[in-house]
């Protein structure tokens, strides 16, 4: 309101400025002036006559006041322009109507009324692309003022909470797009994620239900299946959490952008029992070693050739190089099992987390150092 009141008196003072010359007239010569400076001109003369004032004075005063006479005749016999008044008239019309008009068109053109007002050191201490998102957020939250039963809006507002820390907000927003528009797999998981942010990333009973609805709703939610597994390693129940992030390994496409936390999730509980690309797993070996030896050394050596290969090109994989430590010791070849450890540790030697968790690994398998 303020904001308005100054620019209105602003508005007002350019009008005013604009108005006051064309308000004023251009002051007029009297028809008496004319008369007077004639009589000025007789009583020189007399004075002169009289011997009042010299010849010298009397030239000089002569010559002013028929200077004055001169101009005073001229504007006396000038007529006033046509129209004049007229055009004033039109021109502080035009003054009055347009600029208020073109002011107000020009704010709501290239200005923002409908935002919030912020004050000016907090404006001045968010970086350019954190108020474009703030600003983005108070149109949408200011939308959904006027109209709280928007799904939309509350769906595109969730992320964005999401995105800033705020989880409670993420919570109502997920929660009011699953009333509006309808419960669907995805957005019952994602209200589920929204309340296991909230709590710190434990997943609480309502968030365990949000996925559960999600999950009897599509099977195929990597989503839910993965928090539900989460749920059961913090209810003290890893076996089961390794069997759900297994089964959701073996489910994913090879380029899935989870498996990397689902492995990471699995190897917390499950260190022995990682599904890893690229190599053979535990029982593909131990299912090799029923074969007869000429079948099982075909097959044993193709899947290790591979990943020894592939680990040639991407030395920093650390979970590529406990599977083949884990591939050479179920067959017992140690020696093989240490010279791919002592690999391991050169590739990774610049990444201390990794090499503790190949040292740890390594240990327990009875290798030595």
């Amino acid at each position: 309101m303020t904001l308005w009141f100054v620019m209105a008196l602003m508005t007002a003072a350019a009008v005013f400025a604009v108005l006051w010359p064309l308000g004023r007239r251009a002051p007029l010569a009297s028809g008496s002036d004319v008369a007077v400076y004639r009589d000025q001109l007789d009583e020189i003369a007399r004075d002169r006559a009289a011997g009042l004032i010299g010849e010298p004075e009397a030239e000089a005063a002569r010559v002013e006041v028929s200077r004055r006479l001169i101009a005073a005749a001229d504007a006396e016999t000038a007529a006033p322009a046509a129209g004049s008044d007229r055009h004033r008239r039109l021109v502080a019309f035009a003054a009055l109507m347009l600029l208020p008009l073109g002011a107000i068109g020009l704010y709501l053109a290239i200005g923002a009324p409908q935002l919030p007002g912020a004050p000016l050191a907090a404006r001045q201490n968010v970086e350019p692309d954190q108020r474009s998102v703030a600003d983005l957020i108070g149109r949408i939250e200011a939308h959904l003022e006027k109209n709280p039963e928007d799904g939309r809006g509350w769906e595109v507002l969730a992320p964005v909470y999401v995105r800033l820390g705020r989880y409670a907000d993420a919570v109502k927003a997920r929660q009011n797009a699953l009333r509006l528009l309808g419960a669907t797999a995805e957005r019952a998981a994602d209200l589920g994620e929204a309340l296991t942010a909230q709590s710190g990333g434990i997943v609480t009973a309502d968030a365990k239900a949000a996925f559960e609805q999600a999950l009897a709703q599509d099977r195929g939610s990597f989503k839910a299946r993965f928090f539900l597994g989460l749920a059961a390693e913090q209810d003290g129940r890893p076996a089961e959490a390794a069997t759900a992030w297994r089964d959701l390994i073996a489910a994913s496409p090879p380029d899935a952008p989870w498996l990397a936390l689902v492995r990471e999730s699995l190897a917390r509980v499950d260190p022995n029992a990682k599904v890893l690309p690229g190599g053979p797993s535990a029982d593909d070996i131990a299912a090799a070693s029923q074969l007869s030896p000429e079948q099982r050394n075909e097959m044993i050596q193709g899947m290790v050739a591979r990943l020894a290969e592939r680990l040639t090109r991407e030395g920093t994989d650390l979970d590529g190089w406990l599977r083949l430590v884990r591939a050479y010791m179920v067959l017992g070849d140690r020696d093989k099992a240490r010279s791919a450890a002592a690999d391991a540790r050169k590739a990774l030697a610049s990444e201390p987390d990794k090499l503790k968790r190949l040292d740890e690994f390594v240990k327990g398998l009875g290798l030595e150092g």
